[in-house]
């Protein structure tokens, strides 16, 4: 057991124990306040029936005194019976001016001192005769009635406590707050699937209301918490767009001296290329050994490659406004794949392309075609023929504006990352041989950007690996007949 989960069993303990402690002190204190309050109620009663009971006593025996006619045969228990004399004894009151006007024989009730019940009267013969309640039998009296009154207090309360402890609090109030105590345990431990409280668990009273309540923050909290997740996604994104775009602001003076001189260049390198070229065809039509045709084929070869790097400087340095038509992409994909398809050795790619059928862009289908066989043709290269190759698009709303984001994953090894920061700058490619003059990209990202679109690169991180280029292009507005279906 983990010294975590042995701190959390002594807080639950220590919980349990407060809870169920303040509950027995207060309705012990409860019950005790009740009994105190109904003790002081009764005692008035009580002593008045002791009063009155004994005052009664007092008159059975005054009555058989008169019966009788003589103190010493009195058989009544618990009743001292008298001849009053004038102080004797102390504790009665002046009983002589208590009967003055009586009638003989007449029986007038008092209390003594000591508060015992009494009675008197006086005889024919003038004498006072008296009669007290014994006060040890009435304190005994007493002391019996309260035992017998707090045994039955005592036994309520013991009923009523192990009724409160065992049936009623346990399902209608400790229940509860360990639910909801769980349930804020499981909110400060993000365990996601134990932070609500089932909503058959929880009770129809205040603290169901609590739980409920609860429950609504809780769902609330999370609620705005992905928001805050879309948001920041969103803001991650925007200012990687804004980096690009300050990047590309900053770089946009090198380019444009840049492209005047691969203008140059490629103007200066036309005209003895082409003479260079005529020439070795007209060698290349004469009878020569094997291995002067070889070098004259290798010039051949050589020849070509200065003639599309001449091409690829042009089109670098060309700046023209694209056209403004409607294509549909999913042909356009198709046809590119065809194209690199027969340009590159392609039987063990793989090739899944998922695009939407009517998904359409606004933009010039020939130069946009030169975009994606770039783009695919080096997903190509990077896996040296073998793998998987996907082409997905989506669409997307930024600023009332439809756009359409075309991404090209490869399962290839990726790209490095040290090239990645300038990948789009021109002659940054690695693989400057047969396959590519390092201005693909960076003739890509121009016709993009004359479209008024965007491309990024990245490294794709679920486990296929490979690299991902992602082509954002202004979408068409839904014509009416699509926006009817």
């Amino acid at each position: 057991m983990t010294e975590r989960t042995t701190t959390r069993q002594r807080r639950r303990l220590a919980w349990a124990v407060r809870v169920r402690s303040k509950m027995i002190v207060l309705h012990t204190a409860f019950s005790l306040s009740l009994a105190i309050l109904l003790l002081a109620v009764l005692q008035g009663p009580i002593q008045e029936v002791l009063r009155r009971s004994g005052e009664r006593e007092c008159r059975l025996a005054l009555a058989d005194y008169v019966r009788v006619g003589t103190i010493a045969e009195l058989p009544v228990e618990g009743v001292s019976v008298i001849e009053w004399r004038p102080g004797d004894p102390p504790n009665m009151p002046n009983l002589d001016e208590l009967l003055r006007g009586s009638a003989p024989e007449q029986v007038i009730s008092f209390t003594t001192l000591q508060g015992n019940s009494g009675a008197a009267l006086r005889d024919a013969s003038g004498r006072i005769i008296a009669a007290t309640a014994d006060s040890p039998v009435a304190r005994a009296i007493v002391g019996k009635l309260y035992l017998i009154l707090m045994v039955a207090l005592i036994g309520t309360y013991a009923v009523i406590a192990l009724v409160i402890e065992v049936f009623i609090l346990p399902r209608h109030v400790y229940q509860p707050i360990e639910r909801v105590r769980r349930a804020d345990a499981a909110v400060q431990a993000g365990i996601r699937d134990a932070e609500l409280i089932p909503e058959d668990r929880i009770p129809d009273d205040e603290l169901g209301d609590i739980m409920r309540s609860r429950n609504a923050t809780v769902r609330k909290l999370r609620q705005q918490e992905e928001e805050l997740e879309r948001v920041a996604s969103e803001l991650r994104r925007k200012n990687h767009l804004l980096e690009t775009a300050r990047r590309n602001m900053a770089d946009q003076d090198r380019l444009v001296s840049l492209g005047m001189m691969s203008a140059g260049i490629a103007h200066e390198l036309n005209t003895p290329l082409a003479v260079l070229k005529g020439t070795v065809e007209q060698l290349a039509q004469n009878d020569y050994p094997t291995d002067e045709r070889a070098r004259i084929e290798l010039i051949r070869r050589v020849i070509g490659r200065l003639e599309r790097l001449g091409e690829s400087l042009l089109d670098f340095a060309r700046v023209r406004p694209p056209l403004a038509d409607i294509v549909e992409l999913a042909p356009l994909i198709d046809e590119c794949w065809t194209l690199v398809r027969l340009d590159r050795g392609t039987r063990s790619i793989n090739f899944e392309a998922s695009v939407e059928p009517g998904l359409t862009i606004v933009g010039d289908p020939d130069r946009l075609a030169q975009v994606f066989v770039n783009l695919i043709r080096n997903a190509s290269d990077a896996m040296d023929g073998r793998g998987t190759i996907r082409v997905s698009a989506n669409r997307s709303v930024r600023d009332g504006r439809p756009w359409v984001s075309v991404l090209i994953h490869d399962s290839g090894p990726g790209i490095s990352p040290d090239v990645l920061p300038r990948l789009f700058e021109p002659f940054a490619s690695t693989r400057l041989d047969a396959n590519g003059t390092g201005l693909g990209l960076a003739v890509a990202e121009g016709i993009v950007k004359e479209h008024g679109g965007l491309i990024l690169a990245r490294n794709a991180t679920h486990p296929d690996h490979g690299a991902v280029f992602e082509v954002m292009l202004p979408g068409s507005e839904p014509s009416i007949e699509t926006a009817d279906k």
